[in-house]
């Protein structure tokens, strides 16, 4: 089957072009055809300007340049430079071999990934969202995460699987979850949730090195997200936790496209004599248990910020954690602010009200630090 770019105006096989149309709105098909064009801006002192998207672009062209068995697969990863232009332009430097543009197949590309891995490879598989990664669980669970153990050790799977997570961008109720937690529950994964754009450029690079599959969540509302990054990039871990803003009254975890609205929360508890230390979580499994317990041992007070649904929430095992850790060093009850527990309107309204939004988290400090939990 022939595609061509939707860029460049040609046919596209009307089944992929339905599936990319419920995920890609008016803002991200701009982003894409213009952000991408340009190159990240140098400036004095060893730092450029650039985006979150154009950070998860560097670190696959690095990785590419690096290492020969790196290659890319996914659906329109190639000609149409990825659903949300991460990959835009990587085909035409690296070509087909090592950009490849995938049948509309989930279980059957993530399935390839993993035998590439077995064989020596270092594939790194894009699945367009989190719902989709739902047709390739089978592939997941029963093989990436357990080839290792079922082999006694014979057998590594250094794959690394990418998709976009998250909701707050009108995709409704099929293209806006976030199930990060629900692999966070599986053995022999690396779950990832890079927050900066330090971490988008800087995380697939260990992740790549790890003999086990990892997975990278990265919330669909932060591509475009503009910063200052260091040049050259510095290295960063896929192990520890950490600390976005220091405090002493209340410890405010969250990760991905949380931790900006927890320190937007900070901004708001600050103006009220409120200090809260912004915990960003980074790695969802292993959970960086001692940065958690470090943290509360300070402030003796949490608040748990999850986008996923509150039952069987990532947040419920971290609040479990605390509990069960750190009991005694705890002044008020704990708190999660999580998504209603309802499928994500599309209405921009509605969405906003099922969402964790800066002021619920204010809130919940608020009541931890009142004593009002």
């Amino acid at each position: 089957m022939t595609t061509t770019s939707r860029r460049a105006g040609g046919p596209r096989d009307p089944r992929r072009a339905a599936k990319a149309a419920t995920i890609s709105d008016a803002a991200e098909t701009a982003a894409a055809a213009v952000e991408p064009t340009a190159q990240p801006v140098e400036h004095a002192g060893g730092s450029m300007v650039t985006t979150y998207r154009e950070a998860l672009r560097e670190a696959h062209r690095e990785a590419l340049r690096r290492d020969p068995r790196v290659f890319l697969m996914g659906e329109d990863v190639g000609r149409y430079g990825g659903s949300f232009a991460v990959s835009l332009g990587l085909l035409e430097e690296f070509g087909e071999q090592r950009i490849r543009d995938t049948p509309l197949s989930e279980s059957a590309f993530t399935g390839a990934g993993i035998g590439a891995a077995l064989r020596g490879m270092r594939p790194i598989v894009e699945i367009m969202t989190v719902n989709f990664s739902l047709l390739a669980l089978d592939q997941i669970l029963n093989n990436a995460a357990t080839l290792q153990h079922m082999s006694g050790g014979q057998l590594t799977v250094p794959l690394v699987i990418r998709m976009t997570t998250g909701g707050g961008r009108q995709l409704a109720a099929q293209h806006s979850h976030s199930l990060e937690g629900w692999y966070a529950h599986i053995p022999g994964l690396r779950v990832l949730a890079p927050a900066t754009i330090e971490d988008a450029r800087g995380m697939l690079w260990p992740a790549l090195q790890d003999p086990d599959p990892v997975l990278i969540f990265e919330h669909g509302s932060l591509y475009p997200l503009k910063g200052t990054l260091a040049d050259p990039p510095p290295e960063v871990d896929i192990e520890h936790a950490a600390v976005r803003r220091p405090g002493r009254d209340v410890t405010v975890i969250a990760y991905g496209g949380g931790v900006s609205k927890a320190l937007a929360a900070a901004d708001l508890l600050a103006a009220e004599g409120i200090e809260a230390e912004v915990i960003d979580l980074r790695v969802l499994r292993p959970l960086d248990e001692a940065a958690l317990l470090a943290s509360v041992g300070l402030t003796h007070r949490a608040v748990v910020v999850d986008e996923g649904w509150r039952s069987g929430s990532l947040a419920a095992e971290v609040v479990a954690r605390l509990a069960e850790h750190a009991f005694y060093e705890l002044d008020a009850p704990l708190e999660r602010v999580c998504a209603a527990e309802v499928p994500l309107p599309y209405a921009a309204h509605l969405e906003q009200a099922a969402l964790p939004q800066a002021a619920d988290i204010a809130d919940a400090a608020r009541r931890t630090v009142s004593g009002d939990g």
